[in-house]
């Protein structure tokens, strides 16, 4: 039984991309690996930009120092 965990930040991603997010995983699950679709598990979880950082800082700041150069 895979179970696969997706984490994004959440900043406009529509309901209809993260459907098309899962059936994409799930039939390459199926096709690379032979695992059945019924019991693949894929779970999407969405942070916030304030709550995933790199470079030293929160993805928010990042973020609006890369619009203000």
């Amino acid at each position: 039984m895979p179970f696969i965990n997706v984490r994004i930040t959440r900043d406009g991603v529509t309901r209809e991309q993260k459907a098309r997010v899962i059936k994409e995983i799930t039939e390459t699950m199926q096709r690379v690996l032979d695992k059945d679709p019924t019991l693949t598990h894929i779970v999407i979880e969405e942070v916030d930009t304030d709550n995933w950082g790199y470079a030293g800082m929160t993805t928010t700041q990042y973020r609006k120092d890369l619009a203000g150069h």
